[in-house]
This record gives C-alpha cells, sequence and structure tokens, in this order.
C-alpha cells in the first residue's frame, strides 16, 4: 500500500506541476501506475480476506496483484516483500484442495 500511495502521490504532482518532470525525469506510463496503484492493494486485500472461504478466485486475485505490482514498479527494494507474500499467498491458495470448513 505504501508504494501505491507514493506512486499515485508523485503522479499527482507531476500533474500539477509538470516542471518537475524536467527534473526528476518523469514516469513512462503515468496511467498504468495510477491504476495499478489503486488496484494492486485492492485485489491483494480482497484476495487475502476471501482466501479461507473462496480459495480459487483469492489465489488468482493475489497472483494478479503481484503480478501486476511486478510489471508496474518493478523488483526493488520496496516491492519485494508485498510481491513475494502476494504471489506466495496466491500459490498457497491455489494449492488447498478445498476452502476451509466454517
Amino acid at each position: 500500500m505504501l508504494v501505491g500511495f507514493f506512486s499515485f502521490g508523485y503522479t499527482d504532482l507531476l500533474i500539477r506541476f509538470p516542471e518537475l518532470s524536467e527534473i526528476t525525469g518523469g514516469v513512462a506510463n503515468m496511467g498504468l501506475i495510477r491504476a495499478m496503484s489503486l488496484l494492486a492493494p485492492v485485489m491483494a486485500i480482497a484476495g487475502g480476506a476471501m482466501a479461507r472461504s473462496a480459495n480459487m478466485p483469492a489465489g488468482v486475485l493475489l497472483l494478479a496483484s503481484a503480478v501486476g505490482m511486478y510489471v508496474t514498479f518493478g523488483f526493488g527494494v520496496f516491492t519485494m516483500f508485498p510481491i513475494t507474500m502476494c504471489a506466495l499467498a496466491g500459490a498457497l491458495a491455489l494449492a488447498a484442495r478445498q476452502p476451509d470448513p466454517h
């Protein structure tokens, strides 16, 4: 979520102050960064919340979140933990034979 907050905030600064992109270099695909800054954490939270009751859709959401973060932000110091944890949770949710009984 922190990567999403800072990425969305940075793109918002670039929209408000276009001269800032001359100093910092700007971003290549602002639309993708803004969309995934919101969607990737939401998919991860939703997948984690429903992993016990609906493991297959939860695993798909978690893996989609991990792929989206990797494609958008790359694999670095601030993204390695969320990408790895979402990918692991998604793989474990898909590997579960059936949802947990309540």
